[in-house]
């Protein structure tokens, strides 16, 4: 079924996105409603709380499903006066959604199993019973792996957070089972409260690190490393560009990005030469990379001997301060026998240095190698 609906899927993009993303929502619904029967009426042959309690706990997978069809409907809707990014990131929302009902699920089984600590239940035991609960945990380990491949393929977080859905009902499915066995060929009949309790505590946990992952994305994270190689790659295949800095990607959901960078390049470079290779550049970023970028010129000296002898000074000491630093934005002012020299400093986001220790750091140990130098510094942390 999965290479099916990969196979149909044969349009890239958004609509790729949207038809496999329906595909993972439709195909979640009818085998959770399913699931729901059957549990249900497992637990009730069997008299298991927690059974039933897991048959609850699919039907709300199916209300998890609908969240993710209608989340991604909407965030596929195009551009409009209002919303001129797109409306990508309820993407992101609708999955927190989705994360909500993990934790609804984790609160439940663990009341659930505190009353069953308190007052075990006499638990029946049917052979058909642990079949068709073995049977539900192969359809949901199926349904993790449908939306672990659709999730590979779209990048969309709502099949993540269902994914993780679907693995934890196989956890408690598995755990039910368990308890069930215990129950009922031992003494111990407290085993089900107490395998449910543990089952609850997992839950709540993975859920968390599920909102955690959705937040960062909502609040915008850094982008991955691979994006920023392929940006750069790009960029420096142009012998014009010298060097770039202050890279900035604003993530609007997925193929709605947008990015900005500072690109260095010869003052004595003909200023509509340089527009043109930056405006090549700039296509092919968004061709390939689906990235609206935007481009600064910065014009830097490069045959003037004395400020290229400063420039290599400059970064000897720094380096010698501390290798992870990094600088851009180089320039010089003689002023009688004084020599003014301002850049921005980039430094690491852990650095336990305040930027007035780096700077007065750095001025001193400048001094040590030409004492008429005064350093401006703009101190700065990385975006990517």
């Amino acid at each position: 079924m999965t290479r099916l609906f990969i196979k149909l899927s044969n349009k890239k993009g958004r609509n790729q996105r949207e038809f496999l993303s329906n595909c993972s929502g439709i195909t979640g619904v009818i085998f959770n409603i399913l699931l729901c029967i059957l549990k249900f009426a497992v637990g009730t042959v069997t008299n298991s709380v927690s059974i039933t309690a897991d048959a609850v706990n699919n039907l709300s997978d199916a209300g998890s499903n609908i969240v993710t069809i209608v989340g991604t409907k909407i965030s596929n809707k195009p551009v409009d006066e209002e919303h001129p990014f797109g409306h990508g990131r309820v993407e992101y929302i609708s999955a927190l959604i989705v994360s909500f009902f993990i934790f609804i699920m984790s609160f439940e089984l663990g009341k659930s199993s505190v009353e069953k600590i308190i007052n075990p239940p006499e638990v029946k035991f049917s052979i058909w019973s642990l079949i068709l609960l073995i049977c539900a945990i192969l359809v949901k380990f199926y349904m993790a792996y449908i939306n672990s491949r659709f999730y590979s393929i779209t990048d969309n977080i709502n099949l993540k957070a269902v994914k993780q859905d679907s693995l934890n009902d196989c956890i408690a499915t598995t755990a039910a089972i368990i308890a069930l066995l215990i129950s009922s060929f031992t003494s111990f009949k407290i085993a089900d409260g107490i395998i449910g309790l543990g089952v609850a505590i997992f839950i709540f946990i993975s859920g968390i690190k599920l909102v955690k992952d959705i937040t960062s994305k909502i609040l915008g994270e850094a982008p991955s490393k691979e994006l920023v190689k392929d940006i750069e790659k790009i960029i420096s295949e142009e012998k014009e560009i010298l060097g770039i800095h202050d890279l900035i990607i604003h993530d609007y959901g997925t193929d709605r990005r947008i990015a900005s960078v500072h690109a260095e390049v010869s003052a004595n470079r003909d200023i509509m030469e340089i527009h043109d290779i930056i405006d090549k550049i700039e296509k092919k970023i968004s061709k390939e990379l689906k990235i609206v970028m935007c481009i600064h010129m910065d014009p830097v000296i490069t045959d003037n001997a004395e400020i290229n002898h400063y420039k290599e000074l400059t970064e000897k000491v720094i380096k010698e301060y501390n290798e992870n630093f990094t600088f851009h934005e180089f320039s010089m002012v003689k002023k009688n026998d004084r020599i003014n020299i301002m850049f921005e400093l980039v430094v690491p986001y852990l650095q336990k240095e305040t930027s007035a220790d780096i700077i007065i750091g750095l001025n001193k140990l400048y001094k040590e190698y030409d004492s008429r130098v005064n350093l401006i510094i703009t101190v700065e942390h990385s975006y990517v």
